[in-house]
């Protein structure tokens, strides 16, 4: 219990009790972010976006049969399409 006491004051929005041998000051303890959320949000979508196309690539050109360049056109994606769709 007593190693609590000596933790709270690091917390998130917690205050620091004062003692008889410190200031009776309030410390807070803020938390600075290096990288802010609206950045973190763009950075985890573009590794999405990259994963798939990688993923993409490797599952036409390496597991496939077929040229990873070509995971990327659209002429092959209207083919893919096609065939689900039952029209060729």
């Amino acid at each position: 219990m007593a190693d609590l006491k000596k933790r709270a004051p690091f917390q998130k929005g917690a205050k620091q009790e004062p003692s008889a041998k410190k200031e009776s000051k309030e410390t807070w303890w803020v938390q600075i972010r290096l990288f802010p959320i609206w950045l973190r949000i763009l950075i985890v979508a573009a590794l999405l976006v990259l994963a798939i196309i990688l993923g993409v690539m490797i599952g036409y050109g390496v597991i496939g049969d077929g040229s990873p360049a070509d995971a990327l056109k659209w002429e092959t994606w209207q083919h893919i399409i096609d065939i689900m769709s039952g029209n060729k």
